[in-house]
Order: structure tokens, then sequence, then C-alpha cells
């Protein structure tokens, strides 16, 4: 079964109204409103044995925030599910825990902890609460709005090669290991944009997902795709920017004469699916979107 199959038959089960139908990254409760969103990383999946458990730390915490960010919303606190497993890398996680709520003014709420046997894979879940949010829905663009992104796009996915161990500059393997939630921008944009959702699995399928939830098709000119000069430096492929995922960046839809610093990448239409195009000619699209969470076997 493939996370779309899964989401698709949790839809059929009694869902509460704050779910949106499951069609978007976090649940919008009226209270407040308190927008609650939750992510999980699996070792080996999400992040690399190799990495510094206070980067792993960084990044499960940003994922959630970046979610938030999303919404516009203030983070006000973080349950936080916990794998017991290697005292020293315990104690390095809640250094890098320790690092993010300061650098993004969150607190802990509470959580849960259990005991991992030896060489057992780490999975790690927080669930993050924000408050006073606008909460664009993923699904609210309308025809003829503009696609925009905030930032730059690969970064990341470039920086997954680093740590793999390929070369390249350290800012690029910062972008994996630390990425930066962004919630000021999120703040700014929510009340005004028609939809909003981060760059996780990848620019392409994001979009795409963004399209399919508001009823409409989606044009992107690769061209325009935002692209840092770290990566230009060590790549400039802009269809591997564009699937690598990781981003977290914040991809949203508006009118066209919307005032911004976000980079136009794309226009919304009435139809369906995605399209590329390279400023007017056509591409075609590449076998894989982005991130998808399959079975494996």
């Amino acid at each position: 079964m493939t996370e779309a199959e899964f989401i698709a038959a949790l839809r059929r089960l009694p869902l509460h109204p704050a779910a949106r139908s499951l069609n978007d990254d976090t649940a919008l409760l009226d209270a407040g409103p308190l927008v609650v969103t939750t992510d999980t990383l699996v070792e080996g999946v999400h992040f690399l044995p190799s990495d510094p458990p206070q980067d792993v730390a960084w990044k499960l915490v940003a994922t959630n925030l970046s979610d938030l960010a999303a919404k516009g919303a203030i983070p006000e606190g973080i349950l936080l599910n916990y794998p017991l497993r290697d005292d020293a890398w315990d104690r390095a996680f809640l250094d890098g825990i320790a690092e993010i709520l300061a650098a993004f003014d969150t607190r802990i709420i509470g959580g849960d902890t259990v005991t991992l046997p030896p060489g057992a894979p780490r999975i790690l879940t927080v669930t993050a609460f924000g408050s006073d949010a606008a909460a664009p829905a993923r699904g609210g663009a309308r025809a003829g709005d503009a696609l925009y992104v905030t930032g730059t796009i690969g970064d990341a996915g470039a920086g997954l090669a680093i740590a793999f161990g390929e070369e390249g500059p350290p800012e690029l393997l910062a972008a994996y290991r630390r990425p930066q939630p962004r919630l000021a921008d999120g703040r700014i944009l929510a009340p005004h944009v028609h939809a909003m959702m981060d760059v996780s699995d990848g620019l392409l399928i994001d979009a795409a997902r963004m399209a399919r939830a508001s009823g409409l098709a989606v044009a992107i000119d690769l061209a325009a795709v935002p692209l840092s000069a770290a990566y230009r430096a060590v790549s400039g492929d802009r269809i591997a920017a564009a699937t690598a995922g990781d981003d977290y960046q914040l991809l949203f839809a508006a009118p066209e004469e919307f005032v911004t610093d976000a980079t136009r990448i794309g226009a919304f239409s009435s139809g369906a699916g995605l399209t590329l195009h390279d400023s007017g000619t056509p591409v075609p699209l590449p076998a894989s979107l982005g991130y998808e969470h399959a079975p494996r076997g």
C-alpha cells in the first residue's frame, strides 16, 4: 500500500472536522485557533546513522515548525516521543533540542519515552502546536493565481549528497541537516495568500499536491526555479533541485499582482495535473516528482 492509498483509506474512517479531509499537513482546532501537526523521522530513511544527533534533533523539530510556518502560526510548544538507546547519543540529541527550542522560542509540553533494543533503528516523533494562525489551506488556490516559492530550491538535496561523501560547500550540508523553518515569512504571508504549504518532499510533487487539493492544473517554469550560488557551483540541475525535497521553503498561491520577495515559478488554471516548461519550451515530467512513502519489498 502506498502513502496515497493509505491516506485514501483513512478518509473513509470517521474524521474530525479539524482534519480538513486529510488534505493538509496540519489540523485546525477552533479553540484559538490552535494548529496541530506531527512528523516522524526514521533512522536510515529520513536521516543517516552518521548524522550528528544534535542535527537530527534540530531537523525533527524544524520539520514540524515548518508546517506551522505554512499556516502562519506562532509556535506554542511540542510533544516529543523519544526512543532511548545510547547514553552519549541521547545526551547530544538533548543539546540539539535545546538549541532549536531557544532559536525559535518554543517549549516542551510533554511526550513519551521508550527503550530500544541494541541495533534497532531510531524512530523519532514530534507533535507541534501553534496559535494565532490565519491557516490558509493547501487546497485554496484559484484559477489564475500565480505559484510562488520562498528562498532557494535544491540545497538540501545537494547537502544529502555531501553527507554521503561527495565534495561540496558546508552551507549545502547545513541546509540538509539544519533546515530553517520560515516562521516569520509565514506570519506575513498567511493572511493574504489563497493556499500555502511547505516544500518537504520536493517542489514538483508538492506543487502537484496543491493543485490536486485545489481541483486545478498547475504549470511550472523550470527556468524560474530559484537556485542558490552554492547549488549552482556544484550542479545547477533544476530538475534535480525541484525533485530532491527537504527544502522547507514555503510554496503558496496568490494573485499574479501580489507583491512579495518570493519567486513566481508558475500559474494555476482550470483542469488537472502538472506541466513543466523552460521559458515556454515544454519539458517532459521526470519519472519521479519527489519523495513518496511506499512499502519495501
